[in-house]
């Protein structure tokens, strides 16, 4: 399982890159790997309030369809449109050209709550 030490991480499989008070988020490696060949993203609007825990977006595979949270309260900023013609840019890519959306923080102060790489890549794979 592919986990980058420079991002934080959720129990549900989101991944947080922190730039300043505004991070980036997409589902983890493990979480892409588990739904397997993704054939649809919805996406959440630019411009959205959203607080941590929220449902933000859907992913969906030949398998499954899975929501995707925000690990952290804010306004989204941007969302890769790119995923909306090529979804497979998460199964490809998930940690660079698959990201998801990025949120404005509204309290810097929840980064505290998020799973370092090593304790994500700690958990079980039942414990999410």
């Amino acid at each position: 399982m592919n986990v980058p030490q420079d991002l934080r991480y959720t129990k549900s499989h989101e991944w947080i890159n922190v730039t300043d008070e505004e991070v980036t988020i997409g589902i983890s490696d493990f979480a892409q790997s588990q739904l397997g060949d993704l054939t649809f993203v919805e996406l959440p609007t630019a411009g959205d309030s959203v607080t941590a825990g929220d449902e933000v977006a859907v992913v969906e595979s030949v398998k499954a369809a899975s929501d995707v949270y925000s690990p952290v309260s804010g306004t989204i900023t941007a969302v890769n449109e790119a995923l909306e013609d090529s979804p497979e840019l998460i199964n490809n890519d998930a940690f660079g050209e698959g990201w998801m959306f990025k949120v404005r923080l509204s309290d810097v102060a929840q980064l505290d709550g998020l799973l370092s790489a090593t304790d994500y890549a700690g958990l079980a794979p039942g414990d999410a």
